[in-house]
């Protein structure tokens, strides 16, 4: 017999929730967490100048006290692209020699129902009787992540939950399942920056007013390092992502000059400080009659980290007796769901090895599925033995 996260795991991979569609995703995890006595809350949040997205919330309070654990995952996928360079349907689910196929296998569906299946485990066994359980699934983590997470947790928040400690179904894993947790975040900044100049021939420079070489002093000034990195954070880096004139002529000086950057940086800079210190380095660079404009492009995400201690060193306790290594805590990678969970309590990400996310041939082995199910009930029920924070 199937373990039931793998066979839940097939079910939502066979549903092709590419951000924002939801594609019944949802119902199936409604459907499978209401029998085990899990309140479920549909909740459809738009505006702000994203999409409308569909979210579920789901609590499982036990008769008696307890702290109060959130697990989050995102049940939204990045497209598949072409479906012809796939061995197996991208939505197919199939196992071939204990490896699952499809988009979302390990990003992340494996997560979701590795905890589902955990949540089965411990209601058969009685281990959700004391504390609370609660689930945050968004189908809005791949993209604009507007209308999931963050309102999700809005919406928990006038409603009075409070939470002792989160976990993140995120790959989390380099080598072998286990081997890290992440237990912060960089943040990331973007932005744009236009150089306004004279069009003119390229044989009459003086009758114009190039703007590429102040672009160029301005690429100059950003480079220069930020930072040298803090003691869970490596160096915060700056990295200029597209330069533009929208000139396709060879004999023509452009008029202006449009450079794109994004920094991803660690805990020794806020967003404004480091808003601060990029308008400084532009306001140091020579001009040469040009004008100069910079516009922050979309929100800044904070950089977090958690406590090491506390829950995140309990959870290397469970790992380390379960699985026979302490997870290394690790902050390296992007932005993730995390960084919306950290105003509210300590979080961590702890999932799989993420080797093939948003690859063509996305797969998991059924076996790290099975061994990350278990290792959630295993912490599940550690986790509400202990007192409330």
């Amino acid at each position: 017999m199937a373990h039931p996260a793998v066979s839940l795991l097939a079910d939502l991979i066979r549903r092709p929730s590419v951000t924002p569609v939801e594609a019944g995703v949802l119902d199936v995890l409604e459907a499978f967490l209401t029998p085990l006595g899990f309140a479920c809350t549909r909740l459809r949040f738009e505006g702000d100048g994203s999409y409308p997205v569909d979210n579920l919330h789901a609590t499982r309070k036990g008769e008696r006290p307890g702290p109060h654990l959130l697990f989050a995952g995102h049940t939204d996928v990045v497209p598949p692209g072409d479906t012809a360079d796939w061995s197996h349907d991208p939505f197919s689910a199939g196992i071939v020699d204990g490896v699952m196929w499809g988009r979302g296998a390990t990003d992340m569906k494996s997560g979701v129902a590795a905890f589902c299946g955990a949540m089965q485990q411990l209601a058969a066994q009685g281990g959700l009787e004391a504390g609370t359980v609660s689930l945050a699934i968004t189908n809005d983590e791949e993209a604009d992540a507007v209308n999931g997470t963050k309102k999700l947790l809005e919406w928990a928040a006038a409603r009075g939950e409070t939470y002792d400690f989160a976990i993140v179904g995120e790959p989390s894993s380099f080598e072998r399942f286990g081997d890290s947790i992440k237990i912060g975040r960089r943040g990331s900044l973007s932005g744009r920056i236009t150089v306004t100049g004279k069009q003119g021939h390229a044989a009459y420079p003086q009758r114009a007013n190039n703007p590429m070489p102040v672009a160029a002093e301005i690429v100059r000034a950003l480079y220069a390092p930020l930072d040298a990195g803090t003691e869970h954070f490596q160096p915060t880096n700056l990295e200029v992502t597209g330069i533009d004139t929208g000139n396709p002529a060879a004999n023509v000086i452009p008029e202006r000059t449009t450079l794109r950057f994004n920094v991803r940086f660690n805990d020794t800079w806020t967003g404004e400080t480091l808003l601060a210190e990029i308008q400084a380095r532009l306001a140091a660079v020579e001009t040469r009659g040009c004008r100069v404009d910079f516009e922050q492009v979309g929100p800044i995400s904070r950089c977090f980290i958690s406590p090491p201690g506390g829950h995140v060193s309990h959870l290397c306790d469970v790992m380390e007796a379960h699985n026979g290594i302490r997870p290394q805590l690790s902050t390296i990678g992007g932005t993730s769901d995390a960084r919306f969970i950290a105003q509210y309590c300590p979080v961590v990400e702890c999932g799989l090895i993420g080797a093939t996310m948003h690859q063509v041939d996305e797969r998991v082995p059924v076996a790290d599925v099975e061994r990350l199910s278990d290792f959630y009930a295993r912490y599940v029920a550690a986790f509400l033995g202990r007192a409330p924070a």
